[in-house]
């Protein structure tokens, strides 16, 4: 299921990833008629991340639509020395996803919907683990729900208008 093509942009070079293709029936007066609907991941593997859904009645044409969604709705991601901050928990729908940072070394501990985000994002070594639904498109949007939470060091002093002397005195 893992499909992944390199796709060059003005500003940077973004790596897509199909995470999921699905089939459905609607039921009509002659049979069933069938679409297609994917959920694709582009990134950079530098901390830009973005998810797109595309539907249509083709599978190449519903790729094509969710790449141009997911280059639509791209954020950046901290990511510090290859893993996350702080650790984590995305919520999405019935989907729950435990984002927990890890030692360099370990590398992506992931299922396949979050591994794809997360690698495409560039992390490289995490420790995560899905709660509730395994359902493809909440586990994606769980874990990109996870990654928007983070914020490093420097952005809580700000958020706390802590001055930088007095953080460094204390964690000493």
């Amino acid at each position: 299921m893992n499909k992944e093509e390199t796709t060059v942009s003005s500003e940077v070079q973004l790596t897509d990833r199909l995470v999921a293709v699905r089939r459905v029936a609607k039921v009509v007066k002659g049979g069933r008629r069938f679409g297609f609907s994917a959920l694709v991941t582009v990134g950079d593997g530098n901390g830009t991340i973005g998810v797109g859904m595309g539907k249509a009645n083709d599978v190449t044409e519903a790729i094509r639509k969710a790449v141009e969604s997911a280059k639509k709705n791209i954020m950046k991601v901290n990511i510090i020395d290859g893993t996350i901050p702080h650790e984590v928990l995305g919520h999405y729908g019935a989907g729950n996803v435990i984002l927990k940072p890890a030692a360099p070394g370990t590398g992506v501990i992931a299922g396949g919907p979050a591994r794809a985000v997360l690698e495409l994002a560039g992390v490289k070594n995490i420790l995560t683990k899905c709660l509730g639904t395994t359902n493809a498109h909440n586990v994606v949007k769980a874990t990109l729900n996870g990654l928007t939470q983070l914020k490093t060091k420097e952005q809580i002093r700000k958020l706390r208008q802590i001055p930088e002397k007095t953080a460094v005195a204390q964690e000493n």
